[in-house]
């Protein structure tokens, strides 16, 4: 019920129809709250904000649902790495049991941190940290990884509590909707009429999708490996992809884009039966039926199913992004942050 309401408001952003119509009262509301929240900050300054001996990034979106958030968390951190730094992550871990501080770890169940935390442990190969307060979250990473010379917060643009020295924000192919607040509209905060200060703008869409200036991320399927395999770290392969052309292959996702997916996978030439699941479906049972023969998963889903998952007739392959940033957004990025030498005294 909750979901097949989530989905029709979903929908309703795209417009303003008698749906956005309805809700707007309740976005007059969020926006007061909004307002007074930064009235506080100006006159109290409530939250304080908390600076950390290190510079930080924070990814994150303007409009709810998934914008791509994770993938581009992970080309930042492959960017920082390239660029000679040493990258750790923070992030709320969002639909995992309890909110304390934790480290994730390669075996760390994605119940007790979050389906994405996870992945960008094992995709990122930097130390995580999970936490609802993002500066002691920070601080714990740091103290447990003293080799960590940058932070980047994942989805943390509406948090103002870490100060941060960037922010990459990041739109699809949605760009602001309906231009409207939530709930009417899929914005969290309004857009303003430039891109606020020390910000990048990228697009995970083939173009720019809201007047702000930005460029568009590179992606394509990398390939796709058998799900015990790349749970052990194997590559994913894109003869593997080439593999399944010419069979029935049922592709699952739960994600909140999962159109995105499956365009994806039909662009390959795979011939799909699409499964769309639930945001952060947790898998507890499997959702097909026990004697299909082949099923094609994204990342985020393959964390929360075990290597030896239906080792019967069903074989369940994961498929991999190659998502990388512009060279423009990576200069852009690079230049908001000290210096290298600056860094090193």
């Amino acid at each position: 019920m909750f979901a097949v309401l989530a989905r029709r408001i979903e929908a309703a952003w795209g417009g303003r129809g008698a749906l956005a119509w309805l809700l707007y009262p309740l976005s007059l509301v969020y926006r007061l709250v909004l307002a007074l929240r930064q009235a506080a900050a100006r006159v109290a300054g409530w939250p304080a904000v908390q600076r950390l001996p290190v510079p930080v990034i924070v990814v994150g979106n303007l409009v709810a649902g998934g914008a791509g958030k994770t993938p581009t968390v992970l080309a930042v951190v492959d960017l920082l790495r390239r660029a000679g730094w040493t990258p750790g992550i923070v992030s709320r871990g969002y639909g995992r049991d309890g909110s304390a501080i934790l480290e994730v770890h390669s075996d760390t169940p994605a119940r007790s941190c979050g389906d994405e935390p996870l992945l960008l442990r094992l995709r990122g190969r930097a130390p995580v940290v999970v936490g609802r307060d993002r500066p002691a979250a920070a601080r714990a990473l740091l103290a447990a990884h003293p080799q960590v010379d940058i932070v980047v917060s994942d989805d943390g643009l509406q948090h103002r509590r870490l100060a941060r020295d960037a922010q990459l924000i990041v739109f699809d192919e949605r760009g602001a909707g309906n231009g409207w607040l939530l709930p009417a509209g899929p914005l969290r905060e309004p857009l303003a009429r430039q891109v606020p200060a020390r910000s990048v703008v990228l697009y995970n869409a083939p173009h720019a999708t809201t007047a702000w200036p930005g460029e568009a991320a590179i992606r394509s399927l990398r390939g796709a490996a058998l799900l015990a395999a790349w749970r052990a770290g194997e590559a994913a392969t894109e003869a593997n992809l080439a593999a399944l052309r010419g069979r029935r292959v049922l592709a699952a996702a739960g994600i909140a884009r999962p159109q995105r997916f499956f365009a994806m996978l039909r662009e390959q030439g795979l011939a799909i039966d699409a499964l769309a699941l639930p945001d952060h479906f947790g898998f507890e049972q499997l959702p097909w039926p026990a004697q299909t023969p082949d099923v094609i998963v994204t990342e985020k889903d393959a964390v929360k199913l075990a290597r030896d998952t239906a080792p019967g007739a069903t074989r369940i392959w994961v498929a991999t992004l190659d998502f990388r940033l512009a060279p423009a957004t990576e200069a852009a990025l690079l230049a908001l942050l000290p210096r290298r030498a600056d860094k090193d005294r």
